[in-house]
């Protein structure tokens, strides 16, 4: 299969002219102030090479049709952003201790740190936002026909998104430690449990132990500040490799164009 050469630069991303400076032929402090960043561009550029990486991911061809639906995937990753952000400030003053502290830190920062309720407020509600947002992009992905041929290993990988999803909104459930989620939780890992084969070692598993203790705490922490943000992190990187390198399905009212070499032969 031959290389297709590489896109060409737009018009807007190309370095402007330089412009001619004041007085006595002198530079102005903006040109000056252009030409250093370009510098620091070019020097980077060069030794990582990855102006080309970004014209291949960014400069690509969209299918006609392509409307507002197909922007769902990248809501889903705004919100996914919008979790880590807020997760990582909301990290710096929470303390998984189950006598107390859990509560009492989120409390803190609900009622006494700056913007602390706001904070929490993104993050609480950002989970309900991304899961709908995961149903929503799998569902146009579904009825569009974007899970066939050749992008079946991308359907697969978003499936494993979506379940990675469900269980950072089930172990994130139970941070709060108050009533609510202590006993929701209690729900959620007992039908974990009634599962065939695997279910009585992954409630063990989630538990930390056979009963609800302080474990089971720190261990669904533990699982929805590093495990599973780093999984759908690297996933995330997979997906939007795979969706650059095989490109994005029209609409399936779009119908495609016949060759022009059919069209003479029909005639």
């Amino acid at each position: 299969m031959p290389k297709l050469p590489a896109p060409p630069v737009p018009a807007p991303l190309k370095a402007p002219p330089p412009r001619p400076g004041k007085g006595n032929g002198a530079s102005g402090p903006l040109d000056h102030a252009a030409s250093a960043g370009i510098t620091v561009v070019d020097w980077v550029d060069e030794r990582t090479s990855l102006s080309g990486a970004a014209r291949w991911m960014l400069f690509r061809k969209v299918p006609k049709g392509t409307n507002w639906f197909y922007a769902l995937g990248s809501a889903t990753m705004f919100a996914f952003l919008n979790q880590a952000v807020t997760g990582v400030f909301l990290a710096m003053y929470y303390r998984p201790d189950a006598s107390g502290g859990a509560y009492e830190s989120i409390r803190y920062v609900t009622n006494n740190v700056f913007l602390g309720q706001f904070v929490r407020g993104m993050h609480k509600w950002g989970s309900s936002v991304m899961v709908v947002l995961v149903f929503l992009h799998m569902g146009r992905t579904f009825f569009f026909g974007a899970y066939k041929y050749p992008r079946e290993l991308n359907w697969v990988i978003g499936v494993v998104l979506l379940i990675l999803t469900m269980a950072m909104s089930f172990t994130g459930y139970l941070l709060p430690f108050d009533q609510r989620a202590y006993w929701a939780t209690q729900v959620g890992v007992n039908i974990n449990g009634t599962g065939p084969l695997l279910g009585p070692y992954l409630s063990n598993f989630l538990l930390g132990g056979s009963e609800f203790g302080a474990t089971t705490l720190s261990r669904f922490y533990a699982i929805h500040m590093l495990l599973l943000p780093g999984l759908i992190a690297a996933l995330i990187g997979a997906h939007l490799y795979l969706v650059a390198k095989l490109g994005t399905t029209a609409p399936p009212w779009k119908k495609a164009d016949k060759p022009q070499a059919l069209r003479e032969t029909e005639v």
